[in-house]
């Protein structure tokens, strides 16, 4: 009884199917482009426009937010006026060079945005500024 192998059919095959590879970067392209807007500062504010210069990101910056009923929020969680250095000092581990951005409703009294800003520059922060929406033509 003759055996015959064939050797064609055994050989591995060497080229690489690259189909299964396209398709997962594709979903997930697409879970990454719905996701993104998303992941911004969860508090609504209505911000000012200006035609200031964006500044660099090296760092994600720490968000402090005040909204149009002149709560503040540190992120997204609620603080009350007077434990706001406790907190930021807290969330930044007593590092004052902190970049940290104020984001005031525009319908909030400017005089209460200063106020912060002068608290947390007062407490030895170096690094605040101020957010607004880049300035739209009408």
């Amino acid at each position: 009884m003759a055996f015959k192998l064939n050797r064609s059919t055994k050989e591995p095959m060497s080229e690489i199917n690259v189909t299964p590879f396209v398709d997962v970067m594709l979903v997930l392209l697409i879970i990454f482009m719905v996701t993104a807007p998303l992941l911004t500062v969860g508090v609504q504010v209505d911000l000012p426009e200006s035609s200031a210069d964006s500044l660099p990101e090296e760092t994600e910056p720490l968000t402090l937010t005040i909204n149009s009923k002149g709560e503040i929020f540190i992120q997204e969680s609620k603080v009350e006026y007077e434990k706001i250095i406790a907190k930021v000092l807290a969330v930044s581990k007593n590092r004052t060079d902190t970049r940290i951005y104020v984001r005031g409703d525009k319908t909030i009294n400017y005089g209460r945005v200063l106020e912060i800003m002068g608290l947390l520059s007062g407490s030895g922060f170096t690094k605040v500024a101020l957010i607004s929406e880049p300035y739209k033509e009408r």
